[in-house]
């Protein structure tokens, strides 16, 4: 079997493509960085996992040629709905933490232990919430996938335009697989590189504040998806 039978022509324009779409933050990235910040790795890679499948569910639907989205733009605005009121409930259970962890904050005028306690030591969850799950956390990221048609209308073009009607289906399995894998590599990465002890320093007194901020921008996110045709 040659590379040509696996590897489609237009694979390195798609690749690149599909990379610089990464490199743009997007609902996911800040869901990541909202979870990942204080629960580290072990709190948000089945989100990761999640997104991955979502994507890869999408990229399959685009190699079957399902294009209802772009034929029918009703289903295409429910979905968008759905997705704007599944980030709005994200946003706000951030927004939540991040308000609880500021509040459970010691006062100035009360005296710090001398030693720190066991769930403080060397990590940013410090007892405030504990990390979802690996159940919930898969579907916390399926849902913010799935629940996002731009994925599906992205992965249409890249299959239909990019890729084109010469690709056979071996190409096209080999292009989906290779999306999957490096949307699950690059957001694990971002969460690992979240969870190293020198990011854990810099970061272990702003996690209210970044949670915050992510539970913000998911709902901003909601509130942009929800009001944009009026401004259209």
């Amino acid at each position: 079997m040659s590379v040509s039978t696996l590897i489609p022509a237009a694979f390195p324009a798609l690749a690149l493509a599909h990379f610089l779409a990464l490199l743009s933050p997007g609902p996911d990235f800040f869901l990541i960085i909202g979870h990942a910040v204080r629960h580290r790795l072990r709190g948000s890679l089945f989100i990761c996992l999640g997104i991955a499948l979502g994507n890869a569910l999408y990229i399959c639907l685009a190699v079957s040629g399902w294009s209802v989205m772009r034929q029918m733009p009703a289903l295409y605005r429910l979905l968008e709905l759905a997705g704007a009121a599944y980030l709005a409930w994200l946003g706000f259970l951030l927004l939540r933490a991040s308000r609880k962890a500021a509040n459970s904050k010691p006062t100035p005028d009360q005296h710090a232990p001398s030693q720190p306690s066991p769930n403080q030591t060397g990590s940013l969850a410090t007892g405030h919430a504990s990390p979802l799950s690996p159940g919930r956390q898969l579907l916390t990221g399926l849902g913010s996938a799935l629940l996002n048609p731009k994925n599906a209308v992205f992965y249409l073009t890249l299959m239909t335009v990019i890729l084109g009607p010469a690709a056979t289906l071996p190409q096209q399995a080999f292009a989906g697989l290779w999306m999957t894998l490096l949307v699950f590599a690059w957001d694990a990465a971002l969460a690992a590189a979240i969870s190293l002890p020198g990011a854990q320093r810099a970061l272990e007194k702003r996690i209210p504040l970044i949670e915050g901020l992510a539970g913000l921008t998911l709902a901003s996110i909601a509130l942009w998806l929800a009001l944009q045709p009026l401004f259209y």
